[in-house]
């Protein structure tokens, strides 16, 4: 039994394939890696959670 050579369309889709892979892992590598900073510098990290925080008050309105 021998199979068929493999056309060239499916070659040049395998590069296009390859290629676009490595451009999404480095997108989520980018990602991750600020993800990282960010939480690695601690500091003030405030999310939305409904309620009023003082450090966002200016010091004028206290």
């Amino acid at each position: 039994m021998s199979f068929r050579p493999i056309h060239d369309l499916h070659r040049r889709r395998l590069g296009r394939n390859i290629g676009l892979g490595l451009v999404l892992v480095a997108l989520v590598s980018i990602v991750f890696g600020l993800t990282i900073v960010k939480v690695s510098n601690g500091g003030n990290i405030e999310a939305f959670d409904h309620v009023a925080r003082p450090a966002l008050v200016p010091k004028g309105e206290e």
